[in-house]
């Protein structure tokens, strides 16, 4: 019986092609976009996940002044860190893999013909490690340069494009401002992050280098502290808090000086909005299905309406109501499962082009789409009802009578 309804079904839906296509456009456009907008959502999600931890494994930044301000990220009233401070972060506080203080300014780096503004950074080797940086070539300094001071340097993998193109860039000599080092190292490429900053662009030295020859002082702007697998970063922000108030002599009562910040709550904090945002969208994109479901009902009313001396013709020979019921919901069924079906394969497509725009990873969720087809197959059913139900309830004599 079953087979059969199904089979009728089919019959009066290809009977009116053009009618039935324009009836599941609705159903197709709300599970395409619902399908587009939650995996893009999701895919967005997963890429800020990765630029965050692009930036370090545990990492705390620890800058002074109330928060971040202005292009060089800290209050200008505020007083700088030294290389002291940093040391006693180290030192004083337990669950710590490696702190590194830093410092920076833009310049012009200048290689013969070529020339690139860029950023200059002053640090230690832990730099690399709590940033998660790998040599792609080269060596990092030694323990002698970084206390000397020497004019050596490693290069982001923009720099070295830019610069030296094709060349091998070990051994030359790179000149910033009034300062020229010799390369001896490059860094593998970590591409762009999802704030739009080119995180190769920058060139790194020996912070006493850099503190001499090109900043004029002996001032830390930043201090990067990497926590201990398996320690809580929480743990140790407050730590250094402390530490940093008892160094600075802040009064008990006073606000601080300076700002600690966990980029795990930053990233927890941009991928909770991304998923706002997301749910915000698919519940926009699912009115398409409620429309699309109110088109379903329209449809099915006219083909009651079209059919009633057919509905009539089978109650007269026997048919019960509820095979008539059966058919008409069958027919519904059919219609938004097969606009379902679709509008799955546009959605999964569409969001595959646009995360590849995005440079973000296509990561698509097999239960939103079971969902999203048990969901058309529901909007089908429900919209169906009561046409359906109209049908089935024909007065056998009445509906032959019908023109």
């Amino acid at each position: 019986m079953i087979w059969e309804t199904f089979m009728l079904a089919q019959r009066e839906i290809r009977r009116n092609m053009l009618r039935s296509s324009l009836t599941i456009l609705g159903i197709v456009i709300g599970v395409a976009a619902v399908i587009t907008m939650v995996t893009l959502g999701n895919s967005a999600t997963a890429q800020v996940s990765a630029d965050i931890a692009k930036l370090g494994s545990n990492l705390l930044q620890v800058r002074p002044g109330q928060g971040f301000h202005g292009p060089g990220g800290v209050r200008s009233a505020a007083r700088m860190f030294t290389q002291a401070d940093a040391e006693a972060i180290l030192a004083q506080i337990s669950g710590i893999a490696a702190v590194a203080p830093a410092s920076s300014r833009t310049t012009q780096a200048i290689y013969g013909n070529e020339n690139r503004s860029t950023t200059v950074m002053g640090s230690t080797n832990d730099f690399l490690a709590v940033r998660n940086w790998t040599l792609a070539t080269g060596r990092l300094f030694t323990e002698s340069e970084m206390r000397s001071g020497k004019a050596l340097c490693i290069l982001g993998a923009t720099v070295q494009k830019e610069l030296f193109g094709g060349q091998n860039p070990i051994g030359n000599a790179v000149r910033l401002q009034k300062l020229t080092c010799q390369v001896i190292g490059t860094l593998e490429s970590k591409g762009q992050s999802s704030f739009g900053t080119d995180q190769d662009d920058f060139v790194l030295l020996p912070l006493r280098t850099f503190q001499r020859r090109i900043q004029g002082d002996n001032d830390v702007s930043v201090i990067y502290v990497s926590a201990r697998e398996g320690f809580s970063t929480e743990k140790v922000q407050r730590n250094i808090e402390s530490l940093m108030r008892e160094r600075r002599k802040i009064p008990r009562g006073k606000e601080d000086d300076f700002n600690v910040r966990d980029m795990k709550e930053i990233m927890n904090t941009l991928t909770g909005t991304t998923r706002v945002l997301t749910t915000l969208l698919a519940a926009v994109a699912a009115v398409s299905l409620l429309v699309g479901g109110i088109g379903i009902m329209n449809i099915m009313l006219v083909s009651v309406t079209e059919r009633t001396r057919e509905i009539g013709i089978r109650l007269a020979i026997g048919a019960l109501e509820k095979e008539v019921l059966l058919q008409f919901l069958v027919e519904a069924l059919v219609l938004s499962s097969f606009g379902g079906v679709v509008g799955i394969i546009l959605g999964l497509g569409t969001a595959a082009i646009g995360a590849n725009a995005l440079g973000a990873p296509f990561i698509w969720s097999p239960g939103l789409v079971a969902l999203s087809f048990f969901f058309s197959g529901a909007v089908g059913v429900f919209f169906g009802y009561f046409p359906a139900r109209k049908a089935a309830r024909l007065d056998p004599i009445e509906a032959l009578r019908h023109e």
